[in-house]
């Protein structure tokens, strides 16, 4: 096969180089179309741009796979733990037993919050969104590190950086959700995994360690998907050479957006809505098939998986077991297997594959362990740091960085005078 594309423009033809990916991806390389023809391309979206080169993260939504650093998903949720998988994408190699160790030992040593950030958190309203709160809280963390916030972090620095980050944003999610119940605050316990701890922290209580394996699978379910909204969100922002933090804290407000982190709470606001209408979720499931009613089930089908989202194929075993040990009943937990078993034998969805994804199983997982609604997204920011640090540090270590700058095409008036 030619290693190149030609591209007849009328006046000029180029040729322009093929890149092909380890996973047999291919894209045209068009870095140097403008500089050579004057054109440039246009993408709405970006959803046939590729903006990197990356090693962390691989999707093949046609087939329903996701690997990360070439581990499929459900390899490693079946034999790692979250913090595994965050050394996985941060160092590009699983840890040993000792590096393991000191991995969690280092997180454990950060996981206390400085005095600051509690004030910061106590000062908002209580009613306020837990994401204004997490986006204020990451970038005001830099205030306190500003060791950490130099432009080009060294390797040590970045060793330092990565388990503080996780420790601190750990502690930093729980305050926010006692914050918002009107409780005080609970330090961490050093005798704990890290997602016992943070349940722990949250409830002020030990939890099941069933509940808390599962909410485990559930952040290594959500740690990294190549370049989504907040991922590249991150990685522009940190194309500027703006410190981790920053790059953060914007990668928590792209994720905010319900098209993107917010689909989990647009699951359990469909379900109130058809426990409101008298719970009879059929009606809604006449409603999803009828072109004409502009009514859609959230929670069903993905963007990227066309088949079915191996996340979701995980997580919905801990889901069962989480309701089970929790021996919850709740309308809207009906209401959400009502749905779940017929769209997993209904023709109209099998067909389509509009199948469960991983948002349904999570916003009933967050649902039954008695989080609130507005606190879902911080669930999901939590996962994503590794996801998030990684892309930033691959962006940084790349010899081809540069700011990232789109270009577009004018449409507005010409040649105005006054």
């Amino acid at each position: 096969m030619s290693k190149s594309a030609k591209l007849d423009l009328g006046e000029k033809q180029i040729e322009l180089p093929i890149i092909e990916g380890s996973e047999g991806e291919r894209a045209v390389d068009i870095s140097k179309l403008r500089a050579e023809t004057g054109f440039i391309t246009m993408d709405n979206g970006f959803g046939n741009s590729g903006s990197c080169e990356s090693k962390i993260t691989f999707i093949d939504g046609e087939k329903g796979i996701l690997k990360h650093r070439g581990y499929t998903i459900e390899n490693l949720s079946e034999k790692s733990s979250f913090l595994e998988l965050a050394y996985l994408l941060f160092n590009q190699k699983l840890p040993s037993a000792d590096e393991l160790t000191s991995f969690k030992g280092k997180i454990t040593e950060r996981s206390r919050i400085p005095e600051g950030i509690k004030a910061l958190i106590k000062s908002f309203p209580k009613e306020a969104h837990p994401m204004s709160i997490a986006s204020a809280a990451m970038v005001a963390l830099s205030a306190h590190y500003p060791e950490l916030t130099d432009q080009d972090l060294n390797d040590s620095q970045k060793n330092e950086i990565f388990p503080l980050l996780l420790g601190q944003f750990k502690t930093i999610a729980a305050a926010i959700y006692r914050h918002g119940q009107g409780e005080s605050f609970v330090d961490p316990d050093p005798s704990l995994d890290y997602t016992a701890d943070f349940l722990y922290m949250m409830k002020g209580k030990q939890v099941n360690p069933e509940i808390a394996k599962a909410l485990d699978v559930l952040l290594i379910l959500h740690a990294d998907h190549e370049q989504n909204c907040s991922a590249a969100t991150v990685r522009v922002v940190g194309s500027s050479k703006a410190n981790l933090f920053a790059s953060l804290s914007a990668g928590i407000d792209a994720l905010w957006g319900p098209l993107h982190g917010g689909a989990n709470q647009a699951v359990l606001e469909m379900l109130e809505a058809i426990q409101k209408d008298g719970g009879g979720y059929e009606k809604f499931i006449s409603k999803a098939k009828d072109k004409e009613d502009p009514f859609r089930l959230m929670g069903f089908g993905h963007r990227v998986y066309k088949n079915f989202d191996p996340r979701a194929k995980v997580i919905k075993s801990y889901c069962d077991e989480v309701l089970e040990a929790l021996e919850t009943e709740d309308p809207l937990l009906d209401i959400a297997k009502g749905l779940e078993k017929t769209a997993l034998s209904d023709e109209y969805f099998v067909s389509r594959k509009l199948f469960p994804n991983v948002d349904f199983y999570s916003g009933i997982i967050y649902k039954a362990l008695g989080i609130p609604t507005n606190m879902f997204t911080v669930m999901f920011a939590l996962g994503r740091q590794p996801g998030w640090m990684s892309q930033w540090r691959e962006l940084v270590e790349s010899p081809a960085m540069r700011i990232t700058r789109p270009r577009q095409i004018y449409q507005g008036k010409t040649d105005e005078k006054l």
